[in-house]
């Protein structure tokens, strides 16, 4: 997994933020609300995931969606499920593999 941890200056050592780069594993459409999109990241490992959700008109805008984002690792949260883990995990290292972190999807 790779990780790169960000420090401020000396005296804000003990708030380091670390950052995590997690890969898109799933896009789907909301079930709930119309013209939403819920894109997934996670861990190479499966283990740590992100989710995001857009709404299609957004997609318009200058967020590209790509394959892989850096994300605090306050953010993510823990896949319990070994099935998803697994899941996860394999489309990361497919979409990892196959793609730079910053190519749009």
């Amino acid at each position: 997994m790779e990780t790169e941890s960000t420090t401020g200056d000396a005296s804000n050592e003990d708030t380091a933020d670390e950052t995590v780069r997690v890969w898109l594993v799933q896009r789907t459409y909301s079930d709930d609300e119309q013209n939403i999109v819920i894109l997934v990241y996670a861990t190479p490992d499966g283990r740590r995931y992100l989710r995001k959700e857009r709404a299609l008109t957004s997609f318009g805008d200058d967020r590209p969606t790509t394959a892989a984002v850096e994300a605090s690792s306050d953010s993510l949260g823990t896949v319990d499920d070994p099935e998803t883990r697994e899941r996860y995990a394999e489309e990361a290292a497919r979409v990892a593999d196959e793609h730079a972190p910053d190519d749009r999807l």
